[in-house]
């Protein structure tokens, strides 16, 4: 989403030409276009509109000889003009574009010596970085003779914050800002992300972190395990709160924990690292393999016969990883003892249930009187119950447990009269 005149809940631009509302009424001095690309996506994939625009402009500017379209435009004959960009602007970078790389003019308009004459006094302040960009790229608008674009840059390294990547939201409302004369100004999106781009940042994020922060390059497998148990409650935390704003962010530690892992497995050269690539592949294989009605020629008639397709293909599965000699394959297999109690019994007993395997088994019998199995026992039968009610014992529980917190507040409050 890009940040306009009016603040952070500016529209979202799509691919294409597109511009926000009351931009261009506003312009008077010439037409400045903010060409926004996706450092994710190859330079010089670019929309028709974009390439069209690049071609017909007066000027194609640049705040850095370094940014990743030069090339593509340079191979096309587009000419890009660098220009002296303030620190924190965008790309630190001046001078011309080395030799070869892009055909060089010469214009005292944007040279990094000469420099622009600002757009007019207006409200903008000098100190602020996208302040001065603001007034050089308004200079270098009212001066061509023709429309003028600015090559958003991407930076570096992974954006921090919120809005665009490269600093676009923080221009336009510079230039929202400018007083009359100021350019019509129009965003471009010339390459958009593809759903899912962002983990690509996370990944490359991840990466620096394991090499330049301390505490994440000593972390290992196990020094991240408790990790693994507590995001995902908080998580769960989040969504029986039903607070979506902090599920997103749990869920966000959620998928750290994946990445993490996947980092400090790839730097291994035992022969036993792995890549989050390779974790992403074995899991697009396995849903692909267990749902033959979607991705093969199988017919089902509902969500049950789903459900007891899958469990035949992951008993296969298992009994394909078998080793000479192990034990025979169980329907029990697989189900993790790690997790709460509550939860283990029932998904016990669900696989039970999806394999046939008598119900009764699910209540023992007399055993000499030992309270401990018998409570255990009765628990057990209990999980049974609840599953026979169409209920979920762990759910239930934990709902049961946010009540009684709540009674002990009350209580509590009710002793202090409420201060």
């Amino acid at each position: 989403m890009l940040t306009g005149a009016n603040g952070p809940a500016g529209p979202a631009i799509p691919a294409g030409s597109a511009e926000p509302a009351g931009w261009r009424e506003r312009g008077t001095a010439g037409q400045l276009i903010l060409l926004v690309t996706s450092p994710r996506v190859a330079p010089g994939l670019l929309t028709l509109s974009a390439w069209d625009t690049l071609r017909g402009a007066a000027r194609v500017l640049s705040g850095s000889a370094d940014h990743p379209q030069l090339a593509a435009l340079a191979d096309a004959g587009i000419t890009t003009d660098i220009l002296a960009v303030p620190a924190s602007a965008g790309p630190a970078s001046a001078g011309s574009v080395p030799s070869g790389s892009v055909p060089a003019v010469s214009d005292p308009a944007v040279s990094p010596s000469a420099g622009l004459a600002p757009a007019g006094p207006g409200p903008v302040s000098a100190a602020r970085p996208e302040g001065q960009l603001a007034r050089l790229l308004a200079a270098a608008a009212a001066q061509a003779n023709g429309p003028v674009v600015w090559l958003a840059g991407g930076p570096a390294r992974p954006a921090l914050g919120t809005g665009t990547a490269d600093g676009t939201g923080a221009l336009l409302s510079a230039l929202g800002e400018l007083e009359p004369p100021a350019p019509a100004v129009t965003v471009l999106v010339g390459a958009a992300d593809l759903p899912g781009a962002r983990l690509l940042d996370l990944v490359a994020t991840m990466a620096i972190l394991r090499a330049e922060c301390p505490w994440d390059a000593k972390q290992t497998h196990e020094s991240l395990a408790p990790h693994l148990l507590e995001e995902p409650y908080e998580a769960l935390e989040a969504l029986e709160r039903g607070d979506q704003r902090a599920l997103r962010e749990e869920l966000g530690d959620v998928l750290l924990q994946v990445v993490f892992h996947a980092q400090v497995a790839s730097e291994r050269d035992d022969g036993t690292g792995y890549t989050v690539d390779d974790i992403a592949d074995g899991i697009v294989a396995k849903l692909v393999r267990r749902h033959p009605h979607v991705f093969a020629d199988v017919a089902v008639s509902g969500a049950d016969e789903v459900t007891q397709n899958w469990d035949a293909i992951k008993k296969a599965e298992r009994a394909e990883k078998a080793a000479p000699g192990d034990a025979a394959a169980s329907a029990l297999d697989g189900v993790p003892f790690g997790q709460p109690a509550l939860a283990l019994a029932a998904q016990l007993q669900r696989r039970a249930a999806r394999a046939a395997i008598p119900p009764e088994l699910a209540h023992a019998g007399p055993d000499g009187g030992d309270p401990g199995t018998e409570l255990g026992d009765r628990l057990f039968g209990l999980v049974a119950a609840a599953r026979a009610e169409g209920l979920d014992p762990e759910a239930e529980l934990r709902a049961a447990t946010r009540r009684y917190t709540e009674r002990v507040r009350a209580w509590e409050q009710a002793q202090t009269g409420g201060r």
